[in-house]
């Protein structure tokens, strides 16, 4: 689910929060290794990007703060399968007076349908606007596309697998990071991290990734993870064997994942294996741009029910295991939010989490439950929280 609304949370905290500087010695600038190339697609005043925005000035205007510069750009990548593939992503840089050094921010987007919504696009009400509004408030944004889409939009979109969703940020991490020494801009080399729903479970599965293979890279100074399916085991048993929301757009996604890792792991099932008719045909069609109503367990066969309520399918559960982050000793400050009442991603994907990090013995996670929240309604103390998290963690 993507993060549409942004208008309230400015009204909470101070600008002073929000900005801060750091003197630093600038790197020499090496050849770009991941960089392919940057193409400067807006450059915008503070007036010139409120009018840009259009109708959504109006939730906009609080707390725009100055102009930014919008980017796109490609970088080199792997894909799931280990082939070199090109990809693209979006980064944008402020320009806000007053300010000597910027941090940087990655921010991975949550779930989109459409690839014109991607970040690199910039289109109005698309990713790429979020990213924009992040950057006015004091930092760099990195926002990738993600595999399957933007420049990548050829192949299978990586739905909420944890290694595809993770080098594809990080690789553009590693393309920005060149992107600002070629460009000398004012970056005091703090890193954060941050995204909502698909964007949470990314979030975590890069910092996981960064954490334990990118050691010494970059200096990641906390991580904010919102609404992710962490726990992606016991999602799978409980949406197949208990009453979901039955909201199409929900079994769309959770569709999604089905394909995704029938796909990644060369499972090469017929969808009546796990899908009856006639949503089967429909599936096969459509794949995840099908909406079909109802609890996602009367969609899928009885055999499928069975075989993962009691782990007999070791194919597909092994799959789903490997793609599960819940457990495990982050060494960043970390923020776990999400809304307990969340049907969409269940709640118990964040307070697992929570419960095995801090088994652990780690003293850096945070959980930040929103009492009553929905998987929409959370979304804007997410915002806020994030904001002041990441300000008291320079």
């Amino acid at each position: 689910m993507k993060i549409k609304n942004f208008k309230y949370f400015i009204l909470s905290i101070t600008l002073s929060v929000l900005v801060w500087s750091c003197e630093k010695t600038p790197e020499a600038n090496p050849q770009p290794v991941y960089l392919v190339s940057a193409t400067l697609v807006h450059e915008y005043s503070k007036e010139q990007l409120l009018s840009a925005l259009g109708a959504q000035a109006t939730d906009f205007a609080l707390f725009v703060r100055g102009g930014v510069k919008q980017y796109k750009i490609i970088y080199k990548t792997k894909n799931t399968d280990g082939t070199d593939i090109q990809a693209s992503g979006a980064v944008v840089v402020p320009n806000i007076s007053g300010v000597d050094t910027y941090p940087l921010a990655s921010y991975q987007h949550g779930t989109i349908f459409s690839d014109t919504e991607a970040p690199s696009y910039f289109n109005a009400g698309g990713e790429g606007t979020l990213a924009s509004i992040l950057s006015t408030l004091g930092y760099i944004v990195s926002a990738p596309d993600y595999i399957g889409y933007g420049a990548t939009n050829n192949l299978p979109h990586t739905y909420e697998h944890r290694e595809g969703l993770a080098t594809a940020s990080l690789d553009m991490l590693r393309a920005t990071k060149e992107f600002i020494q070629q460009e000398k801009l004012k970056w005091n080399n703090n890193v954060y991290l941050g995204g909502y729903s698909e964007g949470g479970y990314a979030t975590l599965a890069l910092q996981k990734k960064m954490e334990e293979e990118a050691q010494g890279e970059f200096n990641l100074k906390a991580s904010s993870c919102g609404a992710g399916a962490y726990n992606k085991t016991l999602s799978f048993k409980t949406i197949a064997t208990t009453t979901s929301s039955g909201e199409a757009n929900h079994n769309a996604s959770y569709i999604w994942v089905i394909l995704t890792y029938d796909h990644v792991y060369k499972l090469n099932r017929a969808m009546s294996s796990y899908f009856i008719e006639p949503y089967a045909s429909q599936i096969q069609q459509n794949k995840q741009n099908v909406r079909i109503s109802g609890s996602f367990n009367t969609l899928i066969t009885n055999e499928l029910k069975l075989a993962i309520s009691n782990g007999t399918d070791t194919a597909l559960m092994n799959a789903v295991k490997d793609n599960d982050i819940f457990d495990w000793s982050p060494k960043t400050p970390t923020m776990l939010t999400h809304g307990t009442a969340d049907t969409y991603v269940p709640y118990f994907n964040t307070q697992t989490a929570y419960d095995a990090m801090v088994k652990r013995g780690v003293t850096t996670v945070r959980l930040n439950p929103v009492s009553g929240g929905t998987h929409s309604s959370s979304i804007n103390k997410y915002i806020l929280d994030t904001l002041v998290f990441f300000s008291s963690n320079q």
